[in-house]
């Protein structure tokens, strides 16, 4: 009778407390779930007037897909992209990261946010094995955009098969509003094969800690931001790039062919001055800048990483294909069978 009794008491402990589970992990006042994309797209402006504590999921992934044609890898990500997929919070938010490890994973996996004040930026307390899921709560703290990564031992070999991604703290008061928004993430390939030898490619460790990549890759694959990928936008439109390096070791020196950035935010600091009319900016292994630009003529402009072997070798290459009409005020073809030959205005 006593053990009936026991029992029949823990199960509705047990039951009261999954009802509870299941409470806190629904939106109540003042709570909003963060919006998630990915690459190379961006979360909306943040309207709130006030600071929310924001819910955040993410799940680590280890999947087999797509490096450059005919050669396949197998990616660790977070939330099945590499780079994982951009979070947006404002400053003063209290934002809750809930991080599951995908069960047939066969690793364990952790996220540090740069953004993050507390002990590894969060990877202290997010050390979880497969099927296991980890959480904590920080406050942003500081505005600015930040990189997120997996910092499980051997921490290079995690950031190094895509664990990275993106992270922006708006300031209180918003930044100024543009045109278009899009997300860029550069990151490093060691692969045992040769750049473009077809086929699946096992990871290279020593090629990685000599600090010599196969590919240097925008957005994960070889190609992501061509074709299909390509970004796009119309004259007179002011187009703002948030741009990661994951690393793990270059430092990318980041350029758009026939444009000029015409505010950067050095590093990605947000509240401080900014650098204007600038044609190439560095952005270290770990960090970010954010680089704004004005679409003033037609045309294609090519996105590299100007340490130039790495865009027409190794893949850095990406575009931005502006549409309008012609402002030859601005720029004109003196050399028109030229033009017509290489796809010219």
């Amino acid at each position: 009778m006593r053990r009936a009794l026991v029992a029949s008491i823990v199960g509705i402990l047990v039951l009261a407390g999954a009802v509870a589970a299941q409470r806190r992990s629904e939106p109540v006042a003042g709570e909003v779930k963060a919006v998630l994309l990915a690459p190379p797209q961006v979360p909306p402006a943040i309207t709130r007037a006030t600071p929310a504590k924001v819910l955040v999921e993410l799940e680590t992934t280890e999947q087999r897909g797509t490096l450059a044609s005919g050669v396949e890898y197998t990616f660790w990500t977070f939330g099945g992209t590499v780079p994982g997929p951009f979070l947006r919070v404002r400053e003063g938010d209290t934002v809750q990261i809930t991080l599951t490890n995908q069960t047939t994973a066969h690793n364990a996996h952790s996220i540090d946010l740069h953004a993050v004040t507390g002990p590894g930026g969060g990877a202290a307390v997010t050390q979880i094995m497969p099927g296991e899921t980890g959480a904590f709560e920080w406050k942003a703290l500081n505005p600015g955009l930040y990189v997120y990564h997996c910092a499980t031992p051997h921490v290079p070999v995690h950031i190094a098969n895509g664990m990275y991604g993106l992270v922006l703290v708006e300031p209180a008061g918003g930044l100024p509003r543009v045109d278009r928004e899009y997300y860029v993430m550069q990151g490093e390939f060691y692969t045992k094969g040769r750049t473009m030898t077809p086929g699946l490619q096992p990871f290279d460790a020593d090629k990685a800690r000599d600090e010599r990549p196969e590919y240097v890759l925008f957005n994960g694959r070889m190609g992501a931001l061509l074709d299909d990928g390509t970004l796009t936008a119309k004259t007179g439109e002011t187009v703002r790039l948030y741009v990661g390096n994951g690393g793990p070791n270059l430092v990318s020196s980041f350029h758009v062919i026939g444009e000029i950035f015409d505010r950067v935010y050095p590093e990605a600091a947000i509240g401080g001055a900014l650098r204007r009319n600038v044609q190439t900016t560095l952005i270290p292994a770990g960090g970010a800048a954010i680089v704004e630009l004005k679409a003033e003529v037609p045309g294609r402009f090519l996105l590299v990483d100007h340490s130039i072997s790495r865009a027409m070798d190794k893949g850095a290459l990406g575009s931005l294909v502006v549409s309008g009409d012609a402002r030859p005020d601005i720029f004109r073809s003196l050399s028109a069978e030229i033009a017509r030959r290489h796809g010219g205005h």
